[in-house]
């Protein structure tokens, strides 16, 4: 019989275990081991069963248990200590508190998904993952930031294998009352709740639960409600799940929805109110619009209200593919703003221009969440050296007149929560090395000192740690196949084979991520005789463990799995090669540290970072990767391998895919299999142990969500919260009257004369040319305007490459006709083709970039030729 009603039924804890229950709700025990090793004790056995959560366990311990742990003083110790550290960690001074200068009060991070652990199912994958980390390192830094997302009801979607190896999803009923959340309640204790106005006298109401991930808060909101019609309720009910509207609801709700909720969690609990809104990709974009129409009720009009957001505002794009950000009808957005919808003091052919097309190659029925995103940021920035500059490239139609290297966007490199994704023997044998303290705070914090240490570790305990991680992972993999199989419809009788799948002692290589196309899962089946002699190697085996999850509504992605998985089926190959459905964070956090080698194999440049390689990298792993994102930033031949390209823009794709797999298997054949097998004369392999010493060495400080953190705050948050300061109501005003005048006057300004001081095509390096520029400036005063030298060298077509600009200033007074002169000195600081010329941009205390809006003058081709630009 099937229930009609269900129930949560919680444990009342004997007083003496009640700190359980604030441990329990507080998700640092995801990160923290001395609080799982706590929860673990409670019942090893149905601490297994429960995956390792404590609100499930402590859901499922006997009263007699219970009373048994609240009599024993030794575990009322060991509850007394880690509860105390929990409260030194909440309230201790950290990292953020000790920084000198005025730093943001209060960040306010969105994103549409959150990977904080595996009870609290959010996330499908990367984008996830890695905002959960971001919330994890910025409580181990004491950073002050509120996280928002959306309570997916089926969250994304849980993975099995058919008998034939197609992908099936599964979308189990998440209960918010048996996962680790706290309701927002008012002060009279009923649910905060949050409202939209919906075209047609409708309203979308959410509540909002609270996460406590260590000393952050993360707002979920929820329409899964009693108050909303059918419609509304399941507008949360799974990530990236129906169609458009449902999708622009799910934004909507976010980003208007979750600064609500920020302002009622604030005032409910005192919290600083935040001075910088982050929005982790266009998803939460609307943020930006729900912060106008605050402003709008104070009294700013469109202009000075867009401005006063733009100030504190930080965007992060995370993809390099146009087809991965979000577009919407502009029909369909302007339907659900306005007059009789929601946000009506914004008008709404003002909202459609901030995220429309508007430049060549646009589609200008199109609203999109990106560019929105970009227009309502004043800071941006990509997640690695190499997307930074593609998406400058991808985004450069928003600035005209710039070349792609000044569009304003940075480049911040993701980094992974060692706490999270360190495997506790990797840990214990730092803190073997180091000590305790200063182990939590290499991994937290990270500086190459304390990583320094590891080339003091024996070669001996570092084979033996990556041994004993390889039978961990084989002990996992023969679990979690035969599972595999049985859900399939195997019998217990047909599965004997699988207790001889993988070897402890073989070369072990992990493959695990999303099944877009681009990410080309099935690349190393390109050759099968080739890829079956590596598996079958008489003396240089390896073994290859495979996961990840195609897009429920992507056939061609759920095709790669099944071509991989039936492969994998072979009699002659299925103990060297494993494909492992539901990939998720208590999979990864065994594959990581278990894997020798981690294979990443996308169509560069479209992986924007890829953050599953820096996670093997901590716990001693070497990458196998393509260039692309944060490899192309860091590779070094002394802890891994590139796989050459074959990008060139003639290249037929399959002939790319031909190239790339050979160069694979000749990379596994020549070099990465011979250095794991080879012996020294210790009776080691010296060579690759010196390789995974100087990954963890060099590499690990880089790769740490900590660092990432520490460089949003230096360079962007911090930033953006003096801009927010500076940018009161008056001065908000000013700059949007000041850029409508610059922009009505800018057809007037020109560059009518260059001249130098030097007239031969030649000069010698640290000789020093005198410019002398006259403009025309129109209406414009010269405070309006930077006139500047850009020079640098450059190349075959001309084009300046390492630019560096100089301000000239101007002297004198205006002409007659209004024109100005302006003079300066240009050093010539390097030698070979150097060029340069000379540029008129916009100017004001209150703009963070010279390119902010999208104005420049140059010379027209004839005074650029009588200049004479280029020196040879």
């Amino acid at each position: 019989m099937k229930a009609i009603r269900r129930f949560t039924v919680r444990p009342v804890l004997p007083e003496p275990l009640r700190p359980l229950s604030d441990l329990a709700r507080n998700l640092r025990w995801s990160w923290h081991a001395g609080t799982r090793d706590l929860f673990r004790s409670v019942d090893p056995g149905r601490w297994a069963a429960a995956g390792g959560d404590p609100m499930r366990l402590l859901g499922s311990v006997p009263t007699e248990r219970l009373t048994e742990l609240a009599a024993d003083r030794d575990f009322l110790d060991r509850l007394a200590a880690v509860a105390d550290d929990l409260d030194a960690y909440m309230t201790g001074e950290r990292w953020y508190q000790r920084q000198s200068g005025r730093l943001p009060a209060a960040v306010a991070y969105f994103s549409p998904e959150f990977g904080i652990t595996a009870a609290l199912p959010q996330y499908s994958g990367g984008l996830g993952i890695l905002a959960g980390d971001h919330l994890k390192a910025a409580s181990d830094l004491g950073a002050p930031l509120i996280g928002v997302g959306l309570l997916y009801r089926h969250g994304y979607f849980r993975q099995s294998l058919s008998r034939d190896g197609w992908q099936q999803e599964h979308y189990p009923v998440l209960d918010p009352h048996e996962l680790p959340l706290d309701q927002l309640k008012e002060a009279d204790g009923a649910p905060a709740q949050i409202t939209l106005a919906l075209p047609g006298d409708r309203s979308l109401r959410a509540r909002v639960w609270v996460a406590q991930v260590g000393r952050i808060p993360l707002l979920l909101l929820d329409s899964d409600i009693e108050e909303n019609d059918l419609i509304e309720r399941g507008v949360t009910d799974r990530l990236y799940g129906g169609g458009s509207e449902h999708r622009l609801l799910q934004e909507m709700l976010l980003g208007i929805g979750g600064v609500r909720a920020v302002r009622a969690y604030c005032r409910l609990t005192g919290h600083a109110a935040p001075e910088v809104f982050h929005t982790n990709e266009g998803h939460a974009g609307f943020l930006g619009l729900e912060r106008m129409a605050e402003l709008r009720a104070e009294g700013l009009d469109f202009d000075a209200a867009l401005e006063a957001v733009r100030a504190g505002t930080v965007f992060t794009t995370h993809t390099p593919v146009p087809a991965g950000i979000d577009r919407f009808d502009r029909e369909l957005v302007a339907r659900h703003f306005g007059p009789h919808a929601e946000l009506p003091d914004l008008e709404v052919d003002r909202i459609l221009r901030l995220g429309m097309e508007t430049y060549p190659g646009g589609e200008p029925n199109l609203f999109n969440m990106a560019v929105m995103g970009l227009r309502l940021a004043q800071r941006a920035n990509g997640v690695s050296l190499l997307h930074g500059q593609v998406s400058r490239e991808m985004f450069a139609g928003l600035w005209p007149g710039f070349d792609p290297e000044e569009v304003p966007i940075t480049s911040v490199t993701n980094g992974v929560h060692a706490p999270t994704w360190v495997a506790p023997e990797v840990y214990r044998l730092g803190a073997r090395q180091i000590g305790t303290q200063r182990a939590e705070e290499a991994l937290s914090i990270g500086d190459s000192d304390r990583w320094d240490s590891v080339a003091d570790i024996p070669d001996q305990d570092i084979w033996d740690l990556r041994r004993s991680l390889r039978e961990l992972l084989v002990l996992e993999v023969r679990e979690r196949l035969r599972a595999s199989w049985r859900q399939r419809g195997a019998g217990t009788a047909e599965l004997g084979w699988i207790d001889g799948v993988l070897d402890p002692d073989v070369l072990t290589i992990g493959f695990a991520r999303r099944v877009p196309s681009y990410k080309r899962l099935t690349l190393m089946l390109r050759d099968r005789d080739r890829l079956m002699d590596l598996l079958l190697h008489p003396d240089r085996p390896v073994q290859i463990v495979v996961a990840g999850k195609a897009h429920p509504a992507d056939d061609g992605g759920k095709r790669l799995i099944q071509e991989l998985v039936r492969f994998a089926d072979d009699p002659r190959v299925r103990h060297r090669i494993v494909f492992l459905p539901d990939y998720g964070m208590a999979m990864a956090q065994k594959l990581y540290p278990g894997c020798d080698i981690w294979l990443n194999n996308p169509l560069r440049p479209l992986e924007a970072c890829g953050t599953s390689g820096m996670k093997a990298a901590l716990n001693g792993g070497l990458n196998l990767s393509v260039l692309d994102g944060w490899w192309d930033e860091w590779f070094q031949p002394d802890f891994g391998w590139a796989i050459p390209t074959a990008d060139g823009a003639g290249t037929d794709p399959d002939r790319r895919d031909d190239i790339e797999a050979a160069a694979l298997y000749d990379l596994l054949e020549q070099r990465v299999t011979r250095a794991f097998y080879e012996r020294g004369r210790s009776g080691l392999p010296d060579r690759w142990i010196e390789m995974v010493r100087r990954t963890l060495s060099l590499l690990g400080p880089k790769v740490l969500a900590g660092r990432m953190v520490r460089e949003y705050v230096d360079r962007l948050y911090t930033p953006a919260a003096h801009a927010h300061r500076a940018m009161t109501a008056d001065a908000a005003r000013e700059l949007a009257e000041w850029k409508a005048a610059v922009r009505g006057a800018w057809h007037g300004v020109t560059v009518d004369h260059v001249e130098t001081s030097v007239a031969s095509a030649t000069a010698e390096l640290g000789s020093t040319l005198a410019l002398r520029v006259r403009v025309g400036l129109g209406r414009l005063r010269p405070e309006d305007v930077e006139v500047q030298a850009v020079a640098g060298r450059v190349d075959e077509e001309d084009r300046i490459t390492e630019a560096a600009a100089v301000p000239l200033k101007p002297v004198g007074a205006p002409g007659a006709a209004g024109e100005w002169v302006y003079e300066g000195p240009l050093s010539l600081d390097r030698t070979g083709p150097f060029g340069y010329t000379v540029r008129v941009l916009p100017s004001h205390r209150l703009l963070a970039s010279g390119a902010e809006l999208g104005l420049v003058a140059v010379p027209p081709e004839d005074v650029a030729e009588a200049a004479g630009l280029l020196m040879r």
